[in-house]
């Protein structure tokens, strides 16, 4: 076994930075190296013990997980930094900030759970695996040996698909995210124009409440109108979807237009929502008439997705892995060859304006715009509101006319470790 991967535990709660220390203490690849309280004693331990990865909480004494983050990046880059969250729009809007702040990734904390056994179950099965995927080198290096060790093997070259048919004009564009997406997300909407003439679907990882609040910042640092999806809604061109936590999201034909559709079927590669979800209705709506981005994110999801938009004829673009802060999803696109073009996360935005080509104009059987609404010209600091529609109690609520931050609450008492 090689060197295990150091870890270093930030938290104001002695209870949690405890049930933290013994999760990852089971874990033969990974050993805590300290604990803080605050983020000001953090920062003199990240110098002292040279983690491998912090875990941070928000909400702390002295300095809190936003200071913090930002403090580290001062003095460190690349190091990477775990969020710990509440799962309230409180603790999601703290934790989009950190993400923006160069967070790497985040966990949301047990609430509501029946015993410490649970607890400990619930922070294993979400932070381990986002351990070993942000220092992956070091997670192979630390896996016990039980067999002789096979000769090293040379990196997969990248290649990319070689057509022999006409690209077909896409009618819409489907895009894929996971760890680091929130960021990566962003920065590929913020340089697209409000005339983009084509639908965006988007399945980025994340639980409810977060995409909603998400999709509102997207709103306000986009030329492009984006909204959390709701059930039945018309799919129009120049708005972006993103999927709601904790639903699979498809695009279905309804008569002469697209509709989208929204379920709680069975999560698929773990996720609800799930990228091959969105995708492969998309396929099956538009045909080979698509374009899909896979950007960085953990696991394979969204590869059985693109291997159908390759196979109708679509086009695939990747993120590649220099510019990843995970090279698992765009990685997997691009060792089963389907992907056009494997790109640096600044160059996909463009990429995407020259794919889309002559596709500036209304996709299929839907305006331009909303009915009733002007076309989005300029970035608006206050969301755009939605057609409403009918839909069943169980859905996501429709989004509102207007985002206004509730008024800081007390932190609660209930629910905290």
């Amino acid at each position: 076994m090689g060197r295990r991967i150091k870890v270093l535990t930030v938290d104001d709660s002695v209870v949690v930075r405890r049930l933290v220390t013994d999760v990852l203490a089971s874990d033969p690849a990974i050993e805590v190296v300290g604990t803080a309280p605050n983020g000001k004693i953090a920062l003199d331990k990240i110098v002292q013990l040279q983690p491998d990865v912090v875990t941070l909480d928000i909400e702390m004494p002295v300095m809190d997980g936003l200071e913090a983050i930002k403090e580290i990046r001062k003095i460190d880059r690349k190091l990477p930094v775990i969020m710990f969250s509440t799962l309230t729009e409180r603790g999601a809007s703290a934790t989009l900030e950190a993400l923006s702040s160069g967070a790497s990734d985040y966990v949301t904390k047990p609430a509501n759970v029946g015993s410490v056994q649970e607890s400990m179950d619930s922070v294993r099965e979400q932070l381990i695996p986002k351990i070993k995927a942000l220092v992956p080198g070091l997670a192979a290096a630390a896996a016990p040996v039980v067999a002789a060790p096979a000769a090293a093997r040379p990196a997969t070259p990248v290649t990319t698909r070689t057509r022999t048919g006409a690209v077909k004009s896409p009618r819409a564009l489907v895009i894929g995210s996971s760890t680091g997406g929130p960021e990566a997300l962003s920065s590929v909407l913020a340089k697209l124009p409000a005339g983009l003439g084509v639908p965006v679907l988007v399945t980025q990882h994340m639980p409810p409440v977060f995409t909603r609040l998400y999709a509102q910042r997207l709103d306000k640092s986009s030329a492009l109108r984006v909204v959390e999806a709701t059930d039945g809604e018309a799919v129009v061109a120049g708005t972006v979807y993103v999927a709601p936590g904790d639903f699979h999201m498809e695009v279905v034909r309804r008569g002469p237009s697209m509709a989208i559709k929204l379920n709680q079927g069975p999560a698929e590669n773990f996720c609800r929502p799930a990228v091959d979800v969105m995708v492969r209705s998309a396929v099956a709506a538009y045909g080979g008439e698509l374009l899909a981005v896979i950007l960085t994110g953990m696991g394979s999801d969204g590869k059985l997705g693109c291997k159908a938009v390759a196979a109708a004829g679509g086009q695939v673009l990747a993120q590649d892995e220099a510019t990843s802060v995970v090279w698992g999803m765009p990685g997997a696109v691009t060792r089963e060859g389907i992907a056009d073009e494997v790109l640096p996360l600044g160059s996909i935005a463009d990429a995407i304006q020259r794919r889309l080509g002559s596709s500036a104009r209304p996709a299929f059987g839907a305006a331009a715009s909303p009915p009733g609404s002007a076309p989005r010209t300029t970035t608006s600091s206050t969301p755009s509101t939605t057609p409403s529609t009918t839909r069943t109690s169980s859905l996501p609520p429709a989004r509102p006319p207007a985002f206004r931050p509730a008024a800081p609450a007390a932190r609660p008492s209930q629910g905290r470790w």
